[in-house]
């Protein structure tokens, strides 16, 4: 019978209504007080053109097989002022960068062979902290995706490329005629001063040939008085 009695008094307990908690209407104040940080992302002068899920790889050349860089947002931002764009893509839970570097008029981007859902490219990345050639190759959860960026991407480095010729083409232009004006002005000086020269050495030659007419009519006089 006494080994009953803990199981009757548990019971009982647990039939028991839970007390309710009294408002007792005291306010207690936080131990530590957090203030707001504002977080940079270097991404507040860029508009975002492009945003959607995906996983990279990047191929690793030493050991001939890819490797997972991460699974996140991949994004396409163009800058606000000099209308250059960009890829970025962060680890979903660590917002770790796996790529970043940017869409050049020289980039391709191809479907990759075998897999309709993912896409390779070349780029001179800088997600690891400096420059690096890296072959990267994105999937996506459907085909849809894959052809959006595609798409997106081989039309931003198109538009880039008028651009970037045009100003180089200008300054190439600017920097051949600043050379030739300044050759041309070379030639002038070397002419001028050769002209110059040769007039002093005229004028020389005639002075000298007057001294010597002079100095032999002077020689001349003498000897016949």
């Amino acid at each position: 019978m006494a080994s009953k009695e803990p199981d009757h008094e548990h019971r009982e307990d647990e039939e028991a209504p839970a007390a309710e908690d009294e408002d007792t209407g005291a306010q207690v104040a936080p131990i530590v007080k957090l203030e707001e940080v504002a977080v940079s992302t270097g991404e507040e002068n860029e508009d975002t053109i492009l945003d959607l899920k995906s996983k990279l790889y990047r191929f690793d050349k030493e050991a001939n097989q890819w490797k997972e860089r991460g699974a996140g947002t991949v994004k396409l931002l163009k800058h606000k002022e000099t209308g250059k764009v960009r890829l970025v893509m962060r680890q979903s839970k660590t917002l770790k960068i796996c790529a970043n570097h940017l869409v050049l008029p020289t980039m391709t981007v191809q479907e990759h062979a075998g897999n309709d859902k993912s896409c390779l490219w070349h780029a001179s990345d800088f997600a690891d902290g400096e420059l690096k050639d890296e072959l990267f190759c994105i999937r996506f959860a459907s085909v849809e995706n894959c052809k959006t960026f595609m798409e997106m991407f081989q039309e931003v480095a198109e538009s880039q490329n008028p651009k970037e010729e045009n100003k180089d083409a200008s300054a190439a232009a600017e920097s051949l005629e600043k050379l030739s004006v300044e050759d041309k002005k070379a030639e002038d000086k070397a002419g001028e001063e050769k002209a110059v020269a040769t007039k002093e050495e005229k004028e020389t030659e005639v002075d000298t040939t007057e001294k010597a007419d002079s100095e032999k009519k002077d020689g001349e006089t003498a000897s016949s008085t």
